[in-house]
C-alpha cells in the first residue's frame, strides 16, 4: 500500500511534487538503459530545510529516496526502480555568495556545471572541472560521484575544489561541513565522506567551491601515433617540458565515427591507429617553443607520425571536437561502457591485455577506445550490433567483465574511474575494494542512514 503524499505536498512549494508518467520516466533514471523505471513520485525541493523535511517524511513512512541531479551518470546510480521517491535538485539552482579574496563561491546543488564555469569566467576566474556533459550535469551530482573529466592531469578531481558542504543525512539532520575553511584541524573531515558517496549517506544540498585563475592561452596539439606504446612515451616526453592541462587519446575507429557523424575533415593527413590530444597553457613564447621541441623529438624517434597545433581559440575548440564528440556519436549504438583506471605507467600494458580479451571474446563486436590517458582513466566502449537483441548483447558483455576486472585487480586498478558504482558496477566492487573496506563502508552508511532509505541497493 502506497503512503499518502498529502504530508509531502505540504512540505513542498506548489507544483513541486510530480506524479505524471512523463515526469516519472524523465526523473527516474540516468543515462543507463538497463533497468526498469518505477518511482513513486518526484520531489523538487527549493531549500535545504525542505530536503530535511522530505528525509524525515521518508523515514516515518519507510520510503527509499533516490537523488537526481543532471541524470548524466552511466552507472545506474540515479535509477528508481522500486517505488522510491526521487529527490531532484533542478529548482535548487541558485549561485549565492562570492568572496573574491578567497576565490570561493557558494551555490546550491542543482547548479549546472556550465553555469558555474560561466560565473567563474564572468569574474575573471576559472572552474576547471570539465567534461562533455557540463551543459546538463549538476554540481551536487558531480560531488556525489567525485567527477573528473578532461583536465584532471592538471587540476584534479571535483574533491579538490570542494571547500565546504551542506548535507542532509539519512536521519534528516542538517550538517554544515568545513564552511569554506582552508585550514581546519578539528578531527574527521566528514565532507570527504560525502564526496563520492553516490547519495548513500545523505543528500548534498549546497557547496562552497574554490575557483582559480584563468589559463592564459590554451593551446592544443593533436598527434597521430603509430602504436599504443608510443602514447605513453609521448606523455613522458611532454610532461618533462610542458605543464599539461589535458592528455587524451582515442582510436582511429573513434575518429572515423566522429568525422562521419559530424561531417568533420580528418584533422591530420596521415591515418594512424591512435591519436593523442594534448592541451597546455601557452602563456609565453618559451612554452610554445618547448612544445614544438617535443613535437620535433617525437617525429625523430617515431612516436609521432603527424600532427597539428591550434593557432587560435577557435581552432582549439575545433580540435577538441574530435575527442569530446565521441560519446554522443556512438550513443545511438547503445554501447556497453567500462570506465576503468590504472596508474598511468600501467596503461599501455593494461590496454594490451584487455585488447587480447576483447579480440578473443568479441570478434564480431566493434570496440571504441578513448580516455584520459594522462590520469590512467580509460573508456572501453563495445557497440551493440544492430542485428542483435540488446538483452543478448548485455549478457555477452557481462560474461567478459570478470576477465577484464581480474586484470584490473592484478594492477590495483579501479572498476569505475569517474561514473561511480551505482547498480552497474555493484557486482564487481570486490575487484577494487577489499572485504574489510566494504565492511567499513557499510558501517559508515549505517551510522548516517540507519533505516537504509538513502539510495538503497546502490554501490554495495
Amino acid at each position: 500500500m502506497q503512503p499518502s503524499l498529502d504530508a509531502l505536498k505540504s512540505i513542498l512549494d506548489a507544483d513541486c511534487l510530480l506524479t505524471d508518467t512523463d515526469a516519472l520516466q524523465q526523473y527516474g533514471k540516468d543515462w543507463t538503459n538497463n533497468y526498469p523505471v518505477a518511482p513513486l513520485a518526484i520531489a523538487l525541493p527549493k531549500t535545504t530545510k525542505q530536503v530535511a523535511a522530505i528525509v524525515r517524511w521518508a523515514n516515518d513512512n519507510n520510503i527509499a529516496l533516490v537523488p537526481s541531479g543532471g541524470r548524466t551518470g552511466l552507472s545506474g546510480g540515479a535509477v528508481a526502480s522500486n517505488g522510491e521517491l526521487v529527490v531532484a535538485f533542478d529548482k535548487m539552482n541558485h549561485i549565492g555568495s562570492f568572496e573574491a579574496s578567497t576565490q570561493q563561491v557558494h551555490c546550491q546543488a542543482g547548479v549546472i556545471t556550465e553555469q558555474l564555469q560561466q560565473f567563474a569566467a564572468d569574474n575573471d576566474l576559472y572552474y576547471p572541472v570539465d567534461f562533455a556533459s557540463s551543459g546538463s550535469s549538476q554540481i551536487g551530482g558531480n560531488i556525489a560521484t567525485n567527477a573528473g573529466g578532461i583536465k584532471v592531469i592538471r587540476y584534479g578531481l571535483t574533491r579538490d575544489w570542494v571547500m565546504g558542504l551542506t548535507v542532509v543525512t539519512g536521519k534528516g539532520d542538517i550538517l554544515e561541513l568545513n564552511s569554506g575553511l582552508i585550514k581546519n584541524a578539528t578531527g574527521l573531515d566528514l565532507r570527504h565522506l560525502f564526496i563520492g558517496s553516490e547519495g548513500t549517506l545523505g543528500l548534498i544540498t549546497e557547496a562552497t567551491i574554490k575557483l582559480t585563475r584563468q589559463p592564459g592561452n590554451l593551446t592544443v596539439l593533436l598527434l597521430a601515433t603509430p602504436e599504443l606504446d608510443k602514447v605513453k612515451a609521448l606523455l613522458n616526453l611532454f610532461q618533462k617540458e610542458v605543464d599539461l592541462t589535458a592528455f587524451e587519446f582515442f582510436s582511429e575507429e573513434a575518429l572515423v565515427k566522429v568525422m562521419a557523424h559530424h561531417d568533420l575533415p580528418r584533422p591530420v593527413e596521415t591515418e594512424a591507429p591512435f591519436y593523442s590530444l594534448l592541451e597546455f597553457d601557452a602563456s609565453s613564447e618559451d612554452i610554445i617553443e618547448k612544445a614544438l621541441g617535443c613535437f620535433e623529438s617525437g617525429l625523430e624517434d617515431g612516436s609521432i607520425i603527424d600532427g597539428v597545433m591550434s593557432q587560435s581559440q577557435q581552432q582549439t575548440e575545433e580540435l577538441w571536437k574530435y575527442r569530446e564528440y565521441i560519446s554522443e556519436t556512438i550513443s545511438s549504438r547503445k554501447p556497453y561502457k567500462n570506465d576503468i583506471a590504472v596508474t598511468p605507467d600501467k596503461v599501455s600494458d593494461f590496454l594490451h591485455r584487455v585488447d587480447d580479451i576483447v579480440s578473443k571474446h568479441y570478434p564480431d563486436f566493434e570496440v571504441i577506445w578513448f580516455g584520459h590517458i594522462g590520469d590512467g582513466n580509460l573508456h572501453l566502449n563495445i557497440l551493440a550490433p544492430e542485428t542483435m537483441e540488446y538483452s543478448d548483447f548485455i549478457a555477452a558483455c557481462e560474461k567478459v567483465n570478470p576477465l577484464i576486472f581480474s586484470e584490473l585487480e592484478k594492477m590495483d586498478g579501479s572498476i569505475s574511474a569517474e561514473h561511480g558504482v551505482g547498480l552497474l558496477k555493484k557486482p564487481y566492487l570486490s575487484y577494487s575494494r577489499s572485504e574489510q573496506e566494504i565492511t567499513y563502508m557499510k558501517g559508515i552508511k549505517a551510522t548516517f542512514d540507519p533505516n537504509n532509505i538513502m539510495n538503497p541497493g546502490k554501490v554495495f
